[in-house]
């Protein structure tokens, strides 16, 4: 009896070494199948951007980028829809990257745990909320508060700086497109930071307060300085939301194709123009141009990730220094 049992159990193991073999296999072909599907998805983009934008490209060259008049007709230049856009996404991340790290060490360090389950989903429920709403709201709600109370009482106070010139008489601009932008990055920026924070071993900040450091010398020695890498690259994300905005961004910033250094003055994102012009009846030249400002586009938000990346490299910890952080926290 045991002699047949063992006849009839012996090539269970074979068949599933050869299972295993087929389900590795197939896993690895998936993945990597995946990963190419991606990659020449992306080659397939950018060949067809610069493609299209190839007429713009030899016509202009690299004077479309320093060129500031675009006048649907024959002539176009990218420069005022350039520092739109760097202007507006660095402001939002001006104003983003405090609100959402701060939001973060609320949500895991200092908030009672019913209170961090009801604010952390209403957090990331600004992410799911449509861009097109939130541009609403800004045109309804933000503009008008922006132009009777904030921009006077910024104008009065700070009104010696350029930046805060003369308040906007509709309530577009530049100035309310950097905070619709900053509250589309902020979802973000806070959700990543909680997640960054709850990794941090409890070791390391309970012994940082046992070696006598206050709150904040523990969150700053501990908490923000092992998790540089990850807050670098969650603003990174927030600020790379912010770039590519168009419809929001379409809605409050105002449409005008001017450079001012009042951030209260109407201005243009390179987003909102594609987003505009894109379906109009255009001649082939500014077709063409359109796709140019796409390039751009791509080329800044290539750069933006290049530049998280070696952020990330630079403060980028080894694990075995890990331990130190406490006692130089405690030091302090």
């Amino acid at each position: 009896m045991s002699t047949i049992e063992t006849a009839t159990a012996a090539p269970a193991p074979a068949r599933r070494r050869f299972g295993d073999r087929f389900g590795d296999n197939a896993l690895f072909g998936l993945t990597a199948l995946a990963s190419v599907v991606a990659v020449a998805l992306i080659v397939l983009i950018v060949y067809q951007i610069v493609n299209s934008a190839s007429p713009a490209i030899s016509k202009y060259g690299l004077g479309f980028l320093g060129h500031q008049t675009w006048n649907n007709y024959t002539v176009f230049g990218a420069a005022t829809l350039i520092y739109g856009t760097v202007v507006t996404a660095a402001g939002a991340l001006l104003i983003a990257a405090p609100l959402g790290v701060a939001i973060g060490l609320y949500l895991s360090l200092f908030s009672a745990r019913r209170t961090a389950v009801i604010i952390g989903p209403l957090v990331e429920t600004l992410a799911a909320v449509p861009s097109v709403i939130i541009g609403l709201w800004g045109i309804i709600v933000l503009g008008p508060f922006l132009r009777s109370t904030i921009e006077p009482a910024l104008h009065d106070v700070l009104g010696f700086i350029p930046l805060f010139g003369t308040p906007s008489a509709t309530g577009s601009g530049v100035f309310t497109a950097m905070i619709v932008l900053a509250i589309m990055a902020l979802p973000i920026i806070a959700a990543i930071t909680r997640d960054l924070f709850l990794t941090v071993p409890g070791e390391l900040k309970d012994g940082a307060l046992a070696l006598g450091a206050t709150h904040w010398e523990m969150v700053r020695g501990v908490v923000l300085s092992s998790m540089r890498p990850g807050i670098a690259s969650a603003c990174i994300l927030g600020v790379s939301r912010a770039l590519g905005e168009a419809i929001a961004a379409l809605q409050v910033v105002g449409s005008v194709f001017q450079i001012s250094s009042n951030l209260f003055a109407n201005g243009n994102t390179l987003g909102a123009t594609i987003a505009i012009q894109a379906q109009a009846d255009n001649s082939h030249l500014q077709t063409a141009s359109i796709f140019y400002l796409a390039v751009i586009l791509l080329g800044i938000e290539l750069l933006v990730n290049l530049a998280a990346q070696a952020i990330v490299r630079h403060y980028r910890l080894p694990s075995a220094t890990a331990p130190k952080v406490a006692a130089a926290a405690g030091r302090s």
